[in-house]
């Protein structure tokens, strides 16, 4: 069933993992497709023997502690209950990402599918083939007429994500979108905050910026972004 064993895997986030074995949302885990200071995400198979991304927060990770603090205490969904123990809150970030992945994902917006979060794992579609993950934004070399599409396709999400979803995802960059097929994914939305959160527009802004100025780079002549932002909010 675990073809891994890594510190990551402490005694309570196996005990996780076999309550999602237990509820038949993870039937194997592989190896590990990604890295991070905070997380780790592995390839996995379900009971249907479909690919499946597996992230596992790291609760012996206490440094990241400060960064993730400002996106919880001004959200509202979250508001006084920030824990002082690292593992719960751990355990109410991944929670956090997975709303943020379900609202995306109903709101039509192109994000891995969420199918399931327990204690410090979120666990949703595999974005890839075979435990190879689709490459980054940053990394494919796309014609300017794809450049052209992907933009357009990403700020209709944003628009979505602003207008139905009610988020904002606060950190988005050509380092957090994937693409598979001619498709962008969005990852990476433990940080969303939603519009009432007093750093939604200061996080739209830099959101937009981060965009336009990838896909400047790359040849591409971008919207101004005071009309972005209104193309995003009306």
């Amino acid at each position: 069933m675990f073809e891994v064993v890594e510190e990551v895997f402490d005694a309570a986030t196996v005990r996780a993992l076999l309550e999602l074995v237990r509820r038949r949302v993870i039937y194997e885990v592989k190896g590990v497709v990604s890295a991070g200071k905070e997380a780790r995400v592995y390839w996995g198979k379900s009971f249907e023997r479909k690919d499946i991304a597996i992230k596992i927060y790291l609760t012996s990770s206490a440094e990241f502690r400060k960064g993730i603090s400002k996106y919880l205490e001004a959200d509202p969904r979250f508001s006084g209950r920030v824990p002082t123990s690292t593992r719960k809150l751990y355990s109410l970030w991944a929670r956090k990402e997975f709303s943020n992945y379900m609202r995306m994902y109903e709101a039509g917006i192109s994000v891995p599918k969420p199918l399931a979060v327990h204690e410090n794992i979120l666990v949703m579609d595999f974005i890839g083939y075979e435990g190879v993950p689709a490459p980054l934004l940053k990394d494919v070399d796309l014609s300017l007429e794809d450049l052209e599409k992907i933009f357009k396709h990403l700020l209709e999400d944003l628009r979505r994500m602003y207008q139905k979803a009610r988020l904002v995802h606060g950190d988005l960059s050509e380092y957090n979108v994937m693409v598979w097929k001619g498709t962008h994914y969005i990852i990476d939305v433990s940080q969303a905050v939603t519009l009432d959160h007093p750093n939604a527009i200061e996080y739209l802004v830099r959101d937009l910026t981060n965009i336009t100025r990838f896909f400047s780079r790359r040849g591409l002549t971008t919207p101004s972004l005071s009309e972005l932002m209104d193309y995003i909010s009306t």
